[in-house]
């Protein structure tokens, strides 16, 4: 069994996180510290003057590699109220992983149902429900550059029903977002060639899936096929993400 880390760091790292997140470490000494003064000892009194050590996370759980929840669309789906990540069926999360190539798609533009069902073609493979469906646009190569955030494609509205007519429920994307980056989005929308923002998320206003964010190395897979994909989020109580060691299994 070979397993291969689809994911990316949490970490700060400005040209893939545009919203605020810090990651503060304590030292072994100074954890020392505040927990002699908590408990009513010395630093001393810890082996060697040094205590268990820690790190301050603060920030989103859609920063790093993440699942985007069903609460994050919207709060109805379906006519019901919309799910948090900890209310959604684990089944969801261990499945047949499909990865489907639209590398040709030029940066900032949209990924179409065409490019979708050409790139499902090429693959030879048959779509079934609850596969997991890895977008591999090659994008996680550019996460340390400004590019990232500035000009990365993202799923239509189209390309997104129709993976969901398949039964799937998990797509992810080698991306920083699902949809286009921010300011494409503004622009096409004030030009009239959007109808709506987030056009891809606004899927999930009207039929229960999720999606997956801020993945990588898909160019590891063997192939589209043929292994299986874990990608269980954290657990936070009614969150609308939870972030996700995402691993692909291979035999």
């Amino acid at each position: 069994m070979k397993l291969i880390d689809l994911s990316v760091y949490l970490e700060e790292n400005p040209f893939a996180e545009p919203f605020p997140m810090s990651i503060t470490f304590t030292s072994h000494t100074e954890s020392a510290k505040t927990m002699a003064e908590r408990l009513g000892l010395k630093p001393t009194d810890f082996n060697d003057s040094m205590s268990l050590t820690h790190e301050d996370f603060t920030g989103q759980f859609h920063c790093g590699t993440h699942v985007d929840a069903p609460l994050h669309f919207g709060p109805v789906i379906e006519g019901k109220p919309a799910k948090g990540i900890d209310e959604l069926p684990l089944e969801w999360f261990f499945n047949d992983g499909v990865r489907l190539d639209v590398r040709d798609v030029g940066r900032g533009e949209l990924i179409t149902k065409t490019h979708i069902e050409d790139a499902l073609k090429k693959t030879g493979c048959k779509l079934k429900p609850l596969d997991i469906v890895l977008i591999w646009s090659d994008f996680d190569k550019l996460i340390y550059t400004p590019e990232y955030l500035s000009s990365q494609p993202g799923m239509s509205r189209e390309a997104t029903e129709y993976l969901l007519d398949f039964g799937i429920k998990v797509i992810g994307v080698d991306m920083y977002g699902y949809d286009r980056s921010f300011h494409k989005q503004a622009e096409a929308y004030k030009s009239g060639e959007s109808a709506e923002m987030f056009p891809g998320h606004m899927v999930g206003r009207e039929r229960e899936y999720v999606h997956m964010e801020k993945l990588a190395n898909f160019d590891k897979l063997p192939g589209p096929a043929g292994y299986k994909v874990a990608c269980f989020p954290v657990k936070g109580k009614h969150c609308t993400a939870g972030q996700s060691r995402i691993v692909a299994f291979v035999e």
